[in-house]
């Protein structure tokens, strides 16, 4: 096979569907997937929601490009047969607590709003107004976008890029990769469970939080790994009737409308790597932290009953929470698709779009996206992202003598 995807979710199958579609393409691609139920993949357990307000560029480029793409499905499938992809743009509402986090907030609006996002920073009076149903005694403001940032269908999209791949000819099997062989920086041979052996064009690593395993097959150290990330559907006896952004509370709890009830997601506090198949349920996060932060904030959610909960797994990229992409330097078939931290569902379009160009081309042709080459995780160079990464927000704050109260960071800082 000319391209060998080891992982055939989210990020395998945007890598599948776009290199398929790519005019200049016409190699044979294979898909190596062990959970065809997908039932134990990140994608699987995500919240598929996508926001505009992160403090990089790149990032807010990658995210509007995964506006672009839900809003005009069709087109880019080239298919009049694919589905309207829902977007529910209720908008992400970030509540400061500390004037450290309220002039990152405003910091951060100021380089989103010249990039054309529509965040705008919220006094308490405009959210009281707004959002009456918050507590918002110790809240100094807040930062809200009200436009193409909420939910949307990724569940759709992930059906219809392994559709539509299929249809091109791309080979989707069941089977799981135990070990690689490589010589004179490539990888020659892509050994499988079932005993089978594969040779390879290029590799690329799409495992999610398996990836650090796929990446020492190669022989390389890559510091990603599976994080658990809690999540609660809940039921509130008080009827809510105005719309709910994404909240992002100061306690590290988010919480939003999930249809007719509620979603509530964490981390843990002790937020460590665990083994890829631990989706251990922690007995206590709910009662001691998500349920007394969702009631403190809107106290309609005093009485409220949890309906379905679930573990998930962030593929964590230790380094800087960002995205991995592109090939190794030293190993230019075996490139990297990895490290999402929680945004892989939002930004599966632009690296789908983007691997495939690289692989076609050699380089990028539409969003440059060689700032999360593996280079930097050689030299240990964080690139940095404060809105994703809450212990680099907690080290900038502390680097400005704003360190007395940090609440967004909790007790991660």
């Amino acid at each position: 096979f000319d391209v060998v995807i080891i992982g055939g979710a989210m990020m395998g199958s945007a890598a599948a569907w776009f290199l398929s579609n790519h005019p200049q393409f016409d190699g044979r691609i294979l898909v190596i997937e062990r959970d065809p139920s997908y039932s134990f993949c990140s994608t699987s357990h995500t919240h598929s929601c996508v926001r505009q307000q992160y403090a990089n560029a790149l990032n807010i480029k990658i995210a509007q490009f995964a506006i672009e793409m839900v809003r005009n499905f069709k087109y880019h499938m080239n298919d009049p047969a694919a589905p309207d992809i829902a977007l529910d743009s209720f908008g992400y509402m970030y509540l400061a607590q500390s004037d450290g986090f309220a002039r990152q907030l405003q910091r951060q609006q100021q380089l989103q709003a010249s990039l054309g996002a529509g965040t705008q920073i919220m006094t308490t009076e405009e959210i009281a107004r707004h959002y009456p149903f918050y507590n918002l005694e110790d809240i100094i403001l807040g930062s809200h976008n009200r436009r193409n940032e909420g939910y949307f269908d990724g569940a759709g999209i992930f059906d219809w890029w392994r559709r539509a791949a299929s249809k091109r000819g791309v080979v989707y099997r069941h089977d799981q990769v135990v070990a690689l062989d490589y010589a004179r920086g490539r990888v020659t041979a892509v050994h499988l469970a079932s005993g089978d052996q594969v040779v390879p064009g290029v590799v690329i690593n799409a495992a999610g939080p398996r990836a650090s395993e796929v990446a020492a097959m190669a022989g390389f150290d890559l510091p990603v790994e599976p994080r658990r990330r809690f999540s609660f559907v809940f039921s509130a006896q008080t009827p809510m009737t105005q719309s709910l952004p994404l909240t992002i509370d100061p306690t590290g709890v988010h919480f939003l409308r999930h249809g007719a009830y509620f979603l509530a997601g964490c981390a843990p506090d002790h937020d460590v790597a665990v083994a890829p198949d631990n989706f251990e349920m922690d007995l206590h996060i709910w009662q001691d932290k998500v349920w007394p932060a969702l009631a403190h904030r809107v106290p309609a959610f005093e009485a409220i009953k949890v309906e379905r909960e679930w573990v998930g797994h962030y593929a964590y990229n230790v380094l800087d929470a960002n995205a991995v992409i592109g090939p190794h330097p030293d190993m230019p078939n075996f490139y990297f698709m990895n490290g999402f931290s929680g945004h892989g569902l939002q930004q599966s379009p632009a690296m789908g779009r983007g691997i495939a160009e690289h692989i076609v081309s050699g380089t990028y042709q539409t969003l440059d996206l060689s700032a999360f080459g593996f280079e930097r995780i050689l030299t240990k160079t964080p690139l940095p992202e404060t809105a994703i990464n809450l212990q680099l927000l907690c080290r900038e704050l502390l680097a400005g003598r704003e360190a007395k109260n940090i609440p967004v960071v909790g007790k991660q800082c």
